[in-house]
């Protein structure tokens, strides 16, 4: 029996006989052409190309009717590379003056495109390369007449393994008999992964040796909610796992249960369940699951691909949200481009250390014309709804926030003088998230409406861990004294100024995190709309007074173990452990 941890990016548990998927690689051997099929060889080209993009176009379309908009986006990158004037002209000069074969020119521009990605360090340009590997496979089929992988004819299901998977690959998911799927490679931004949420079966990545540990025919268990596989299982593993998976549906049917109930502890205290979000539709969704609002619009997904969306598509994205929370309140950050998320515009500028450099609010005030165009589309939304509210991301001082505002006070001005109507008391309130703004807490406090504690980038920088190294995610825990510690002195300031703290990073979801956070004084989260109803559940399961002395007890550990320790025996009297 072999066990991995890995990478979970769409939960739930899964059992079933494992397909392990080869790898496909197209390795086309140097051929030089007679110069007289030079022409026939560009026409190949070019049927190969606009055969290539119908393909796409066809399966985003039918991506579109079974998963929605956003999932069906992930195409466009594809066909704005397959569309690129520039590229075809380079593979048809290798054609023309080294007489290669349409297959070997094409080859050796897209593998110079796979070195030219593999020589950065973003990791969202990472993910790019296994983009421009599916291409250069899409585009070899149809010049080579050669056909991919079909998962179509399986006729039970099965747990599917592969070393990774293409965005063509996944696409097809929904019309497979695909239970669950375990791959190698992959993290939670890459388009594979926004795929897989939107397929909604278990899968978890990231682990590393999988496939060489697993044969076709082999049981397979796919445990997305505790991030592991478990390959050849003993039965007493096995039968276990049969009990967990029935458990877990029995368990979520049942949190759905709670969707119209309120989030009250049972001594009468409210917290407000806010969802983080990434797309427009995903408002109405968070609705659906529970979600008193949208404590998190990022928008800076708008973003990336090939063309920025110009005011009128970012305006008609944010009323979208706005609309599809139904009157409840919509928190829209201004875009967090740079560092892992960069417009393909910046994508081949280079930092040494992108955490570190021209990133967020940054990116924002050196590039003030995108900033503005942003800050007009959002104030033209706010009408469309109650309580929209505009906040600043990774703040880092007074200065920054001074002249962020100074630019919505431009971007009103000029709405006025062109008659456009908007809220002109648009509630405006920042993120939280370094050590800097933590440590003057009080005075931003008296600048802003409310603050949100953003705890993914607070605890890297606070702990110098980078949370996308696996290599250091040991030295990356929230439950650090001195970022407990941290929080709990925040909240405790919003409150002394009259100010409303919210916490929004991937602690808010996290059960374990939940009766510590209400004993600090915390009353607002907001999480990923999957995590609202465990949330929930365990708030009306709880009391205030409890929690408060469990945040006091927890507060006196010396290390992160001993408080995760305390914290996981504590949420286990309240929650099931099939959700933990």
């Amino acid at each position: 029996m072999d066990k991995l941890s890995g990478i979970a990016v769409s939960p739930g548990v899964a059992i079933a006989e494992a397909v392990v998927l080869d790898a496909e690689e197209l390795r086309i051997p140097r051929r030089i052409v007679p110069p007289e099929e030079v022409a026939t060889e560009i026409e190949r080209l070019d049927r190969g190309i606009a055969d290539s993009i119908a393909g796409l176009e066809s399966q985003r379309t039918s991506v579109r009717n079974s998963l929605g908009a956003n999932a069906a986006d992930v195409f466009n990158w594809h066909i704005g590379v397959l569309n690129d004037a520039g590229q075809r002209r380079e593979i048809a000069e290798l054609i023309k003056e080294r007489f290669y074969s349409a297959a070997y020119a094409t080859s050796t521009v897209m593998r110079k495109q796979q070195r030219r990605f593999l020589s950065m360090t973003d990791p969202l340009l990472a993910e790019r390369i296994r983009d421009v590997q599916d291409i250069e496979r899409r585009l070899l089929r149809n010049l080579l007449g050669a056909s991919g992988e079909d998962m179509a004819h399986l006729t039970r299901e099965i747990i599917l393994v592969a070393h990774d998977l293409s965005t063509s690959q996944t696409a097809l998911l929904p019309e497979t008999k695909v239970a669950g799927v375990a791959l190698d490679v992959g993290g939670p931004t890459s388009h594979t992964a926004i795929l897989l949420r939107s397929w909604g079966h278990p899968a978890v990545v990231g682990l590393n040796e999988f496939t060489g540990m697993v044969s076709g025919g082999d049981t397979v268990i796919v445990d997305a909610v505790h991030h592991v596989v478990i390959a050849n299982p003993d039965e007493e593993v096995l039968e276990q796992y049969r009990v967990r998976q029935a458990s877990y549906v029995r368990l979520t049917d049942e949190l759905g249960s709670l969707r119209d109930l309120p989030a009250v502890t049972q001594d009468d205290v409210t917290i407000q369940l806010m969802a983080n979000i990434e797309y427009p539709r995903e408002a109405e969704a968070s609705v659906r699951k529970g979600a008193d609002g949208v404590g998190l619009y990022r928008t800076e997904f708008l973003f990336l691909r090939e063309v920025e969306p110009d005011e009128d598509e970012q305006y008609a994205a944010y009323a979208a949200a706005i609309r599809g929370a139904g009157g409840r309140p919509v928190t829209i950050r201004t875009f967090d481009l740079g560092a892992d998320k960069v417009t393909q515009k910046k994508s081949l500028e280079q930092e040494r250390n992108p955490m570190l450099g021209v990133r967020s609010i940054r990116f924002s005030l050196q590039h003030l014309g995108m900033f503005k165009i942003q800050l007009r589309a959002i104030l033209r939304a706010s009408p469309e709804g109650g309580g929209v509210r505009l906040m600043f991301p990774l703040i880092s001082s007074l200065i920054e926030l001074r002249q962020a505002k100074m630019t919505l006070r431009d971007a009103m001005e000029d709405l006025e003088e062109e008659g456009i109507t908007f809220c002109p008391d648009i509630e405006v309130g920042m993120m939280m998230e370094t050590p800097a703004a933590a440590t003057q807490c009080r005075q931003f406090a008296r600048e802003v409406s409310f603050v949100s504690i953003g705890t993914n980038d607070l605890i890297q920088y606070m702990l110098a861990a980078d949370r996308g190294n696996e290599r250091v995610s040991r030295y990356y825990s929230a439950a650090h004294p001195a970022v407990l510690r941290t929080i709990r002195d925040i909240i405790r300031t919003c409150g002394r100024e009259g100010v409303q703290c919210s916490l929004c990073g991937e602690m808010a979801g996290e059960p374990m995190y939940t009766l510590l956070l209400i004993g600090l004084g915390l009353r607002t989260f907001s999480m990923a709309p999957n995590n609202i109803p465990e949330i929930k559940k365990l708030i009306r399961s709880c009391t205030a007074a409890k929690a408060e002395r469990v945040a006091r007890r927890a507060l006196t550990f010396d290390t992160d173990q001993q408080v995760v320790n305390y914290l996981r025996l504590e949420t286990l009297k309240l929650l099931p452990v099939d959700l933990i």
